[in-house]
């Protein structure tokens, strides 16, 4: 970034080469996006996210109702050793038989899971079931999606300075290169005759 701060500076500079006032342009252009462009696009990309997933939460809501299930009893296990990432899982939360009431009235009964603390005969808690009444996830919470869209707008944002940092450097990259070809041919040309006396007369 110092090259834009002596962009004005090598205007009339007569050691300026033409590959300084490139790489200086470059450095403030970069600069500009960096400061503007960029958190341009992880707010539109923010906004965007959130507006989706905003409509994914109302689409949850009206289709999908919360209930009450009352626990029956514990379910079978099946056969056989369970793994243990998933008999962990299960003593956290227990498969469970319970019945619960659909959106029109019917009694469903079916297996769902529960928590330890709800998981003995007799024992109530919320359930959420689509409108024929089996059961599904609950909702997105709207906190939580608006949550998912910052992340997504600070992710945008981070890619797109990488992006323009990355730019700013390979173009730097290639001028340096232009410059030390520049010299070697220079020094191709005065390099044999450089320290002889009436060199250049």
């Amino acid at each position: 970034m110092r090259a834009a701060t002596g962009l004005w500076r090598w205007r009339h500079n007569p050691l300026r080469r033409t590959t300084d006032l490139v790489e200086a342009w470059v450095a403030l252009v970069a600069a500009v996006l960096l400061c503007l462009a960029v958190p341009a696009a992880g707010w539109a990309a923010g906004v965007s996210a959130d507006a989706a997933l905003q409509r994914s939460v109302r689409v949850q809501l009206q289709e999908r109702v919360p209930t009450v299930a009352r626990v029956i009893r514990a379910a079978d296990r099946g056969p056989g050793r369970q793994p243990a990432d998933l008999a962990a899982e299960e003593r956290l939360r227990p498969s469970v038989v319970a019945d619960w009431a659909a959106p029109d009235g019917t009694i469903h009964t079916g297996t769902v899971t529960a928590t330890r603390q709800q998981a003995h005969p007799g024992a109530t808690f919320p359930l959420w079931t689509d409108r024929s009444g089996r059961p599904v996830t609950p909702p997105m919470p709207p906190d939580t999606a608006r949550a998912h869209a910052l992340v997504a707008g600070f992710t945008v944002a981070l890619l797109a300075g990488l992006l323009v940092e990355s730019g700013r450097r390979l173009v730097v990259q290639r001028l340096v290169r232009r410059r030390y070809a520049r010299l070697d041919r220079a020094w191709a040309q005065v390099g044999p005759d450089w320290g002889r006396t009436g060199t250049g007369s």
